[in-house]
């Protein structure tokens, strides 16, 4: 299973170039400690707004702080919150829908509206409230994040444990004397498990980009941290005479989170055999 899977990811030409991006990224963020020209809140104040040159690589900013160190450095930030974000919200909603699927009747009724209420609230508009409640810091910003995106996993699993609950094993178990635990952790969420992987891959990106937006508007990552949302919101005051500031962190959220995107694709087209190639 194994190595049909790696060798399906090998050939689908999407697959290899989102793996091909998120591995350079990774590595240079990894590496940025070593690859990072600058200290990249080092204050130069005589090289200020400096044009992208082979000093500078990606420019300077408003403090001549060494943007592609800082770009560097910010991708810790923002590709930690995605990941963050994913696991964290796949492991609860999956947990959750699980229970509630298993479970039916009054308990997934319960769970089900509650789950409907937060879907009511558009995504953005819902994170920007708990986060500016819980106060602006990174770790508010990647928790409001997770906590929107858990009823998208809980519908997801409730939906696979419906199916899953009929199945001719699940039924034996129980008539062998099989209690719900049992069956929600050996059954249900094993079987479960290929759905809410490839939707944690595609929420990857999704999170950096809703992580970047909350930093755009000051609700995440606080100065003089290095992040690429906070980054592109302060360079769009400089746009029009020094386009390089918030050009290279956008390319990097844009780079970053079309990776993942191809790779959650890829990932959903090799596990959900509906949608391979016959």
């Amino acid at each position: 299973m194994q190595s049909q899977l790696v060798h399906q990811l090998r050939s689908s030409p999407l697959a290899m170039a989102g793996l091909f991006i998120i591995t350079i990224v990774c590595l240079a963020v990894a590496a940025a400690d070593w690859l990072a020209p600058y200290n990249p809140d080092a204050i130069n104040l005589v090289k200020r707004l400096a044009a992208p040159s082979a000093e500078h690589w990606f420019g300077t900013d408003e403090v001549g702080r060494d943007i592609f160190s800082r770009v560097l450095h910010g991708g810790r930030q923002s590709i930690g919150v995605g990941l963050f974000v994913a696991l964290v919200s796949c492991t609860v909603g999956g947990v959750i829908g699980c229970f509630s699927g298993v479970m039916g009747g009054r308990v997934d009724n319960v769970i089900m509206r509650m789950m409907d209420v937060v879907l009511s609230v558009p995504s953005l508009v819902l994170t920007m409230a708990l986060a500016a409640a819980l106060g602006a810091s990174l770790f508010n910003a990647m928790l409001a994040i997770a906590l929107v995106r858990i009823p998208f996993y809980v519908r997801l699993a409730r939906g696979q444990a419906l199916m899953i609950r009929e199945m001719g094993y699940v039924k034996a178990a129980v008539v062998f004397g099989a209690g719900r635990g049992h069956i929600i952790s050996w059954h249900v969420a094993r079987n479960a498990l290929s759905p809410l992987i490839v939707q944690m891959t595609l929420d990857i990106g999704s999170a950096i980009l809703m992580a970047a937006a909350l930093g755009f508007i000051g609700l995440g990552a606080q100065p003089p941290a290095a992040e690429w949302g906070a980054m592109v919101a302060t360079g769009r005051n400089y746009f029009l005479d020094q386009w390089w500031y918030a050009l290279f962190p956008g390319l990097a959220i844009l780079v970053t989170a079309a990776g993942f995107n191809l790779l959650g694709d890829a990932v959903r087209d090799m596990l959900d055999p509906r949608l391979r190639v016959r």
